[in-house]
């Protein structure tokens, strides 16, 4: 049966399994949110009582969450999406980053990419894309014009919304040895800048 899900984690075998909107309720399958866990057994953060308190259900019904962001599909299979932690709150819309990440990086001119939120005076933060493409822009021109096209691209695949305003190249991105992106080393470049956070 899991052939018939590629892409998912599978089911819960023991618990259940609660996907939620920022408020607590629970969302339609196939709508993404943040997954909660309803189980006899609970965790703690090992001597950190406010991530504790931050993983816990809002309506106190005892559920857990570990930040991850996915949907239910109608046989009850999770997927994950994304990182509560990575989401971008632009002008009050949530923003995923995974779903551009997974457009841009079918571009044939990318090889790797990181997206995430950076400081925007008026919105909060915008949409942001550091990309390794297959050959790096040998002037300003190359790369305005690489920019141009990798946003183009992902409004033909996206709401807009959801797409880079902008978008950075570099010869590599910074990636543990296992294939972990670093996504954090290169947001706070952006945030450090700007002197505040969010």
């Amino acid at each position: 049966m899991w052939l018939a899900h590629p892409g998912s984690v599978g089911v819960a075998i023991q618990g259940v399994v609660h996907i939620c909107d920022e408020e607590g309720n629970e969302v339609p399958q196939g709508e993404s949110g943040t997954i909660f866990f309803e189980s006899e057994a609970s965790f703690e953060y090992h001597n950190d009582p406010e991530k504790t308190k931050s993983s816990r259900d809002p309506k106190g019904r005892g559920w857990s969450t570990l930040g991850d962001v996915g949907y239910l599909d109608e046989d009850s299979f999770l997927y994950l999406t994304d990182r509560k932690a990575f989401m971008i709150i632009s002008g009050g819309v949530n923003i995923y980053p995974q779903e551009s990440e997974n457009i841009l990086v079918n571009h044939p001119k990318v090889v790797d990419v990181a997206v995430f939120g950076v400081p925007n005076e008026d919105f909060g933060e915008e949409v942001k894309a550091v990309v390794q493409p297959v050959t790096m822009p040998a002037s300003a021109e190359e790369a305005s014009a690489l920019e141009k096209e990798l946003i183009a691209y992902c409004r033909e695949n996206l709401a807009d919304v959801k797409c880079p305003r902008s978008v950075d190249f570099r010869p590599e991105l910074p990636r543990h040895p296992t294939g972990k992106l670093y996504k954090r080393i290169l947001k706070d470049e952006y945030w450090s800048a700007a002197g505040r956070s969010i």
